[in-house]
């Protein structure tokens, strides 16, 4: 495989850290594009990309690249990074398909279940099941095409804090697979890449167990966060919250173990992990606090309904995902 063109499909927090690390690491061995909108892509087009590093006193990162709100403007391409939450996907399906060419492969950064989590598995008993909760007219698996996902786990804090310019939090690390398992010659030529370009990246032959291992914190923190406004180090100072969140992790813990997947930590042990986080706002208290679309459906919502599809209970999670959605509608009326 060889790699010259690599679009970021949503540019927005952790898409703009992946373009500007790539664009600065890799330099002119690669053409790096972003497909964004609104203030964040005339920001960009006008004075480039900034991505500056929380609590270190390193100089910002400040890049130029191509930037477009219509993907169609751009040559076919070699390699696609999605940086779009999972409710955003299924809109964006034409457009991402249409970058792709044979051999283009696409890499889905996302929280929660993402919409190709069946293909090629063959743990859970369901391969090649769809789920229309994510694709509702089957668009992303007939236009992009599973086969040419690669799944990406990122635990990467970061936030636009003005057009332009995005914060990391902390130093970032992501699990890259094959939904096959596979080693493939493609896993290890995209991991090397972006290895070179200073990124941190762990291939992986069981994507899916790392997909579960951080949704269980996910389809806690997220909605709750949402739901009382509180930044993590509050949350997690409140131990009646922290309670629920112990609750909706054992109910994702059991539902993703009951479709095969293996976790590396239990719940009382990943609590503990979050005790550490400083004043940070989840990606779904961001999204409340700027009036956009909660994520909800791969977060908590794929657990309820994968939990029945398993036949897992799962009534912390639903009252958590009744609560949300209802949240949800009302800050999108104002």
């Amino acid at each position: 495989m060889t790699i010259r063109n690599i679009c970021i499909y949503g540019a927005g927090a952790l898409g703009g850290a992946f373009a500007a690390r790539i664009a600065s690491g890799l330099g002119e061995e690669v053409n790096v594009s972003v497909v964004a909108r609104g203030a964040h892509l005339a920001a960009i087009r006008e004075k480039g990309l900034t991505v500056a590093k929380g609590g270190s006193d390193a100089p910002p990162l400040h890049v130029r690249v191509a930037a477009t709100s219509d993907p169609s403007e751009l040559p076919k391409q070699d390699l696609v990074i999605t940086g779009l939450k999972g409710h955003q996907l299924a809109e964006a399906a034409e457009g991402l398909a249409g970058l792709t060419k044979d051999g283009t492969r696409v890499i889905m950064i996302l929280n929660g279940i993402p919409w190709w989590y069946f293909h090629r598995d063959e743990e859970s008993g369901h391969a090649e099941r769809q789920l229309p909760e994510l694709d509702p007219d089957g668009e992303l698996w007939r236009l992009v095409g599973p086969e040419r996902v690669l799944g990406c786990v990122a635990y990467q804090g970061a936030e636009v804090i003005a057009p332009g310019t995005v914060r990391l939090n902390g130093d970032g690390r992501f699990f890259l697979g094959e939904p096959s398992g596979d080693l493939s010659r493609d896993l290890v030529t995209i991991a090397d890449l972006f290895g070179r370009a200073g990124l941190t990246i762990i291939p992986t032959q069981r994507i899916r167990d790392a997909i579960w291992t951080k949704l269980m914190g996910n389809a806690a923190y997220n909605p709750i966060s949402a739901l009382t406004r509180g930044l993590m180090n509050s949350i997690m100072e409140n131990p009646p919250l922290v309670e629920q969140i112990g609750k909706v992790m054992a109910e994702t813990k059991a539902v993703g173990e009951a479709l095969g997947a293996v976790f590396s930590s239990g719940v009382q042990e990943e609590l503990g992990r979050s005790g550490g986080f400083g004043p940070v706002r989840t990606s779904m208290l961001q999204d409340l606090i700027a009036g956009k679309p909660l994520e909800i459906v791969p977060l908590t919502g794929m657990v309820v309904a994968l939990g029945k599809l398993a036949g897992v209970p799962t009534p912390t999670c639903e009252t958590v995902l009744a609560l949300t959605v209802q949240l949800d509608r009302e800050n999108l009326k104002k």
